[in-house]
């Protein structure tokens, strides 16, 4: 699955005041962390205030934060702030189309309702979790079931 730019850099940016609620992320920081510009940032941060997910606070001190229930919010909360279009499903179908354009139409739509399923059941909670987890086992000396052996 291919993401805007903007989509991703949303997802991160979430991600990012998630993983420290209740404090305020300088921009700045997020845009360094993630390669991307202020601008773009901005204008992302924009979309998730409007939607009730993130709020900034200008001034010293200030920042972005967290606002949303991780534990509520999936990618396709997300996803579907910036995609546009995304899982249209069926009622794109042009009309007259073969037989076999017909199938290819339903097993899209299909694709993008199992998609759809997926992404609705993957809270940022999850995602918070499960980076928690890779991270004490990387701190154990332990990846993917696997003893890291240092060289």
């Amino acid at each position: 699955m291919k993401l805007q730019q903007g989509t991703m850099c949303a997802i991160f940016a979430v991600l990012h005041m998630a993983s420290r609620p209740k404090e305020q992320i300088p921009a700045s920081e997020i845009a360094e962390t993630y390669g991307v510009s202020q601008h773009h940032l901005a204008k992302v941060l924009r979309t998730l205030s409007l939607a009730g997910i993130v709020e900034s606070t200008r001034g010293a001190g200030g920042g972005c934060s967290f606002i949303g229930d991780a534990r509520k919010i999936t990618l396709y909360d997300i996803i579907k702030l910036f995609e546009t279009g995304w899982f249209a499903g069926d009622s794109n179908k042009p009309r007259g189309q073969s037989d076999e354009a017909g199938e290819l139409y339903r097993v899209m739509g299909e694709v993008d309702r199992h998609t759809a399923a997926t992404l609705q059941s993957v809270t940022l909670q999850t995602i918070l979790n499960n980076a928690r987890r890779t991270a004490r086992r990387r701190e154990n000396g332990v990846a993917d079931g696997r003893m890291i052996v240092a060289e």
